[in-house]
C-alpha cells in the first residue's frame, strides 16, 4: 500500500463538456424500471434511498438469481471483515449454466470465439454445461474435491470457461494465472495456492507466432510438490513433453458423454478463487473471492451499468487472467444468458481494422475496453472504424485506468458520435464496477460520473476528513459491499492494511477530486502523483492535456529528483502514425500544457518514443520509466507486455 505523504492535489485539468443521456434509451434501461418499481424517476432520490436501505437492493439482486437455501441474514460486518447472505447455499457456476437448461437459453450461443489464425468456433450453452459437467467429473477422478486449489494457465480459447466453471462446481477454489507470465511468476502463485492440478494448453497464437506454454508449466512445477497433475489443451498442435502418470490431454479426460456432475451446494461465503495481484514490490498477493456476494455484485453491475439485454452480443476484450476478464467476460455474461465474443489475437493485427471487423462481422452491441487499447487504435486515424459498419453498437465501456478527455471523444466519434461511454472505476479487490455512469447518466468526458447504487465513496485526507471541493485527495469506499474480496490468502495483515491506512475506510491507492455536481476524476495512482515546486499534480491529467494535442496518441509522464523543484516532470510521447518528432513538434506540445492546463504541468523534458512498458492488461508501468531515467532498480516485470 502507498505512503501517505500528501494531503491533496491541484487540480489541473479542466473538463466542461457534457453530454445529456439519450432519453429513448433511459426510459427502457434496466435501472430506470427497477427505480420505477420503488417509486423513483430521479437518480438522487433512488441513491440516497439504496445507502439507506441496500439490503432491500441487494436482496432484490440476489433473489433474481438461484439460491439452494435462502440467507437468513444480509450482513455481518466486523471491522474490516464482512459476511453477506449468511447461511445461503448457491453456486455461480448452477447460476451460470443449470439454470438456463430446459430454457430457451440452453439453445442460446454463450461463446463466439474467434482465433487469431481465422479459426473460430461457438458454443451453446448446452454444449458448455456438457463440456464443464466432463471435466469437473475428470477432476474429481484426478481427486480433486471441495476446497483443493486448481492452478489455471490457459490462453484466450474457450477451455478456460470450461475450466474456470468446472472448479466453481465442484467448489475447487481456481487460480487463474495469465497466459503470458513466466515460470518463476506462474510457480510462486501455484506455490502459494498450492495448487494439485494445473489446467494449461500446448500454446497458443499471438501476432502471427506459436507461443508455447507447456514447457512452462513444466519449468514451474518443478517447484511446487503440491502440483500432482496437469491437463493440457492442444491449441497450436505443438511438439511437446509429456509426463506418464502426471500429464493428460484434455481431449482424453473431458470426453463426449451425457454425465452429470452434481453441483456442489456452496455456502455463500465459501471461496470461489484467489486472484494474485502484484505490486511494485513484495510477493503477489492472492485476493480471495467467494461465492455468493461476488455473484450478485457483478450480476447487478451488468445488469444496470451496460443494460444488458437477452438479445445483445457483449465483448468484452480483456483476458480471463486478470480481474475483468473473470467477472464481465466469463461470469456475469452467463450470468445473464447473453452471447459473448472472444477473441484470441492482438487488438490491431494482422491489420489495424481487427475489432472493428470482428464488431461487424458478430454485430457486437456492448463493447468494453481499456483505455490503452483505444488510444492505440486511435493512433492510426478515423479512417480505420470508418471502413466497417459499427451500427450494432448500442453501449460502450472503459475499465483498467482513467481514459483522456480527448481519447473518450475519439472513442465516442469512431462508433457513429452517438452512443453513452460508462467509464467505470474498481480493481481486483472490489470484484465489481464501483464507480460508474449508468444509461441515465449525463457524461463528462474523462469522469467516472457517481457510485454504484449503496456505495459511499469519499475523498479525503490521510486523516479521513473529506477534503473542499475541487481539490484532491484520496479516494476511499465508506462501506462495505457484496463483491468485495474477503482477505488476501494466507496474510490477513496485507488484508487489513487496505482499511487501515486511512483509519475506517477501504483506501484504494488513487487520488481522485469530486466536482460542484458530485462527479468523481480519477487522478491517477497515489504513487504516480508528481510533487513539483509546492504542487502535487496527477500524472493522469498532464497525460491527458498531451493526448489532446492532434499529433499525440499516448503519453506518459514521470517525476524525476530535481534539487529547487521537488522533482521535475519529464513527458514520453508516441505520434499518431505518418507524424514525426522534431524540435518544434517538442515546443508546440510544451506551448499546448501551457495554454491548457497551466504553465506549473510544462514538462522540464519531453522524449518522442514508439511504445511505452505496458502491463499485460494495458497499464502504462510509470515505475519503469522512473527507474530506467534514475537509475534506480526496476524490479519485478513479470506482469509487463513484450
Amino acid at each position: 500500500m502507498a505512503k501517505l505523504e500528501w494531503e491533496s492535489t491541484d487540480r489541473i485539468l479542466k473538463e466542461e463538456r457534457l453530454f445529456q443521456p439519450d432519453v429513448g434509451l433511459t426510459a427502457q434501461s434496466n435501472v430506470m424500471q427497477y427505480m420505477n418499481t420503488k417509486g423513483f424517476s430521479e437518480w438522487d432520490g433512488f441513491y440516497d434511498w439504496s445507502l439507506r436501505c441496500p439490503e432491500i437492493f441487494w436482496g432484490d439482486m440476489a433473489k433474481e438469481l438461484y439460491w439452494f437455501q435462502l440467507w437468513d441474514k444480509f450482513l455481518e460486518w466486523k471491522f474490516p471483515y464482512a459476511k453477506f447472505y449468511l447461511n445461503g447455499k448457491t453456486n455461480i457456476c448452477y447460476n451460470c449454466l443449470d439454470r438456463h437448461i430446459g430454457t430457451s437459453v440452453e439453445n442460446k450461443i454463450a461463446i463466439y470465439w474467434e482465433g487469431e489464425d481465422g479459426t473460430s468456433q461457438t458454443m451453446t450453452y448446452k454444449k458448455l454445461y456438457e463440456q464443464v459437467n466432463s471435466l469437473s467429473a475428470a477432476l474429481k477422478r484426478l481427486g480433486i474435491k471441495k476446497g483443493d486449489r486448481v492452478g489455471i494457465y490457459l490462453p484466450r480459447i474457450p477451455e478456460i470457461f470450461t475450466a474456470m466453471l468446472a472448479c466453481a462446481r465442484i467448489g475447487a477454489v481456481h487460480s487463474v494465472i495469465f497466459s503470458a507470465f513466466t515460470a518463476k511468476a506462474l510457480q510462486e502463485r501455484l506455490e502459494d495456492a498450492e495448487a494439485k492440478v494445473v489446467i494449461t494448453a500446448d500454446g497458443y497464437f499471438y501476432r502471427g507466432k506459436k507461443i508455447p506454454l507447456k514447457p512452462v508449466v513444466d519449468q514451474a512445477v518443478q517447484n511446487c510438490p503440491a502440483v500432482k497433475y496437469t491437463i493440457v489443451a492442444n491449441r497450436a498442435h505443438l511438439d511437446i513433453s509429456m509426463k506418464k502418470e502426471r500429464d493428460f490431454w484434455w481431449n482424453e479426460v473431458v470426453k463426449e458423454s451425457s454425465e452429470i456432475t452434481p453441483c456442489e451446494e456452496m455456502d455463500s461465503e465459501d471461496p470461489l478463487y484467489i486472484l494474485y495481484t502484484s505490486g511494485t514490490t513484495g510477493k503477489p498477493k492472492g485476493a480471495v473471492h467467494i461465492h455468493g456476494g461476488y455473484m450478485v455484485g457483478i450480476y447487478a453491475t451488468l445488469k444496470f451499468i451496460f443494460d444488458v439485454k437477452p438479445q445483445d452480443v457483449w465483448w468484452c476484450t480483456a483476458d480471463p487472467g486478470w480481474v475483468t476478464g473473470h467477472s464481465y467476460v466469463v461470469y456475469a455474461p452467463l450470468l445473464h444468458g447473453v452471447s459473448s465474443l472472444f477473441y484470441e489475437g492482438g487488438m490491431d493485427y494482422p491489420d489495424p481494422g481487427r475489432w472493428w471487423q470482428l464488431i461487424e462481422k458478430y454485430k457486437v452491441g456492448l463493447l468494453y475496453t481499456a483505455p490503452t487499447a483505444i488510444r492505440a487504435l486511435m493512433r492510426f486515424g478515423d479512417q480505420i472504424p470508418a471502413r466497417y459498419n459499427l451500427s450494432s453498437l448500442r453501449l460502450l465501456g472503459t475499465v483498467g485506468e482513467p481514459i483522456n478527455p480527448e481519447a473518450w471523444m475519439w472513442y465516442r466519434k469512431a462508433t457513429g458520435d452517438r452512443l453513452p461511454i460508462m467509464d467505470t472505476w474498481w480493481m481486483t479487490e472490489t470484484g465489481m464496477q464501483m464507480i460508474s455512469p449508468l444509461p441515465i447518466t449525463p457524461l463528462k468526458p474523462g469522469s467516472v460520473t457517481h457510485p454504484f447504487p449503496t456505495i459511499k465513496v469519499g475523498v479525503v485526507n490521510k486523516e479521513g476528513v473529506p477534503v473542499p471541493e475541487g481539490q484532491g485527495g484520496y479516494l476511499v469506499i465508506e462501506n462495505p459491499w457484496p463483491a468485495m474480496f474477503r482477505t488476501v490468502y494466507k496474510d490477513s495483515a496485507r488484508y487489513e492494511q487496505y482499511w487501515n491506512t486511512i483509519p475506517g475506510r477501504y483506501f484504494a491507492g488513487d487520488a481522485c477530486h469530486k466536482d460542484k455536481d458530485g462527479y468523481f476524476w480519477i487522478q491517477g495512482r497515489v504513487d504516480d502523483v508528481i510533487k513539483k515546486a509546492g504542487h502535487r499534480l496527477g500524472s493522469m491529467e498532464i497525460e491527458s492535456s498531451l493526448v489532446s494535442h492532434p499529433c499525440a496518441a499516448e503519453a506518459a509522464v514521470i517525476g524525476k529528483p530535481d534539487p529547487v523543484k521537488g522533482e521535475a516532470i519529464k513527458a514520453f510521447v508516441i505520434l499518431k502514425k505518418g507524424i514525426s518528432g522534431d524540435r518544434k513538434l517538442k515546443e508546440e506540445l510544451m506551448q499546448h500544457i501551457r495554454e491548457t492546463v497551466g504553465p506549473i504541468a510544462v514538462p522540464d523534458e519531453l522524449e518522442f518514443v514508439e511504445f511505452l512498458p505496458k502491463t499485460r492488461s494495458g497499464k502504462i508501468m510509470r515505475r519503469v520509466l522512473k527507474a530506467k531515467e534514475t537509475g534506480e532498480q526496476i524490479g519485478d516485470l513479470s506482469t509487463m507486455e513484450e
